[in-house]
C-alpha cells in the first residue's frame, strides 16, 4: 500500500544540505554496524563543492516525507545507481523501496537493460531482495581506509 506521507521528486540545489545530512548519518549511523570507525570516517567525509556537482551532473531524486528530505538516489547515464540512502530515523516506512523503483522507471525511460551499483554490506540485502544478481565483491581504497562493497547487476 503507497505512504501518502511519502514522495518522490526531482532534486533541486536547495536540498544539498538536507541531501548530505541524510547521507552523513545514513553512514554514521546505519552503516556502523558493518564497518569499523576508520571506515566510517573515511566513508562519510563529504566535499560539499563536489557533491554540488556530482548531484547536478546527473538524475537525483529526493524522498520526502512530512515536508523532510528523508533518502535520495542517483542514476548515471550507463545505468550506475552511484547512491541511494535512507535517513536512520525513518528507515523501514518503503523509502528505499519507492527510491529504487523511481530509478528502474527512469532507466527504462531512457531505454537501459540493466542496472548496477556497488552496494555496502549494509545495503547489500536490500538490493539482493529486489533482483540485484552479486557480480564480485570489491575492496574499496578510500580516504586511507578499505571498506568492502558488493558490484550488483539487475536486469530490466
Amino acid at each position: 500500500m503507497p505512504n501518502p506521507d511519502l514522495s518522490v521528486r526531482r532534486y533541486r540545489e536547495a536540498d544539498l544540505d538536507a541531501v548530505i545530512a541524510v547521507f552523513q548519518r545514513a553512514v554514521r549511523e546505519t552503516a556502523a554496524r558493518d564497518y569499523d570507525p576508520v571506515q566510517i570516517a573515511a566513508w562519510s567525509t563529504v566535499d560539499r563543492t563536489r557533491w554540488r556537482e556530482r548531484r547536478g551532473s546527473r538524475p537525483t531524486w529526493v524522498a520526502v516525507r512530512h515536508g523532510m528530505v528523508v533518502g535520495f538516489s542517483d542514476l548515471e547515464p550507463d545505468g550506475h545507481l552511484d547512491m541511494m540512502f535512507v535517513d536512520p530515523g525513518h528507515q523501514g516506512a518503503g523509502i528505499a523501496s519507492r527510491l529504487l523503483a523511481t530509478v528502474e522507471s527512469a532507466a527504462r525511460e531512457g531505454g537501459l537493460l540493466h542496472l548496477f551499483t556497488e552496494a555496502s554490506r549494509t545495503a547489500r540485502p536490500f538490493f539482493e531482495r529486489r533482483g540485484f544478481q552479486l557480480v564480485a565483491e570489491q575492496q574499496v581504497e578510500l580516504r586511507g581506509a578499505t571498506l568492502t562493497n558488493f558490484r550488483m547487476r539487475k536486469l530490466l
